[in-house]
């Protein structure tokens, strides 16, 4: 079962294309759940009951305070994605969600986390960054070359596939303006796998 963001979420879409980043001032235990405070340009743009993907997480805007707002992920949320990793300073990736007329920069991304992968490498790339990911080997006919996957709800293209790596390169725009320029070998990333290749999978197993 895939990380949702709610009642609203099979009506989302985002697109990858990250607007802002945000700091967790706040971390708070609510039972099994957690909420998050994010510091960020982006709340003053906000409203109570809005979708904003999180580090590729949907989560909806509870609570609005000036530069600040409130979220809060359930317990599956923070189990099946790095969310569960956060601590106060935190920085993550921050898109609103897609409006009926928007044009579609990057991707159809729904929000839904389907897993997370884990950096082995990062290295320089005279201008640009080379990242290399392991993820779980059963999610392996979801990654093509050249085929579209967010990280982090940034929308990249897969290459050097393997059947449980692959790598992404890194422009110097989307490096310096989201948390890639922070990522580390060691450090998981949340992976949403392209929806047209899950239909597809998903046919071929019914038949």
């Amino acid at each position: 079962m895939t990380a949702r963001c709610g009642r609203q979420s099979n009506r989302i879409m985002f697109t990858g294309i990250i607007e802002k980043t945000g700091k967790v001032v706040l971390l708070r235990p609510e039972g099994a759940n957690r909420d998050f405070w994010i510091e960020s340009d982006l709340a003053f743009a906000l409203k109570v009951d809005q979708s904003v993907a999180h580090n590729g997480v949907c989560l909806t805007v509870v609570e609005v305070k000036d530069d600040r707002y409130r979220v809060t992920a359930v317990a599956e949320t923070l189990a099946k994605t790095n969310l569960g990793e956060w601590q106060a300073g935190e920085v993550v990736n921050l898109e609103r969600s897609l409006r009926v007329g928007d044009r579609l920069d990057g991707h159809f991304v729904q929000g839904h986390v389907d897993t997370t992968a884990l950096c082995v490498q990062r290295e320089s790339a005279g201008g640009s960054w080379l990242f290399r990911f392991r993820f779980p080997r059963e999610f392996a006919p979801l990654v093509i070359e050249k085929g579209s996957i967010c990280l982090n709800g940034v929308s990249l293209t897969a290459f050097d596939v393997g059947d449980e790596t692959f790598s992404v390169a890194i422009i110097p725009f989307t490096y310096e303006h989201t948390n890639f320029s922070l990522l580390d070998a060691g450090k998981t990333v949340n992976v949403e796998f392209d929806v047209l290749g899950k239909y597809l999978m998903r046919n071929t197993e019914l038949k």
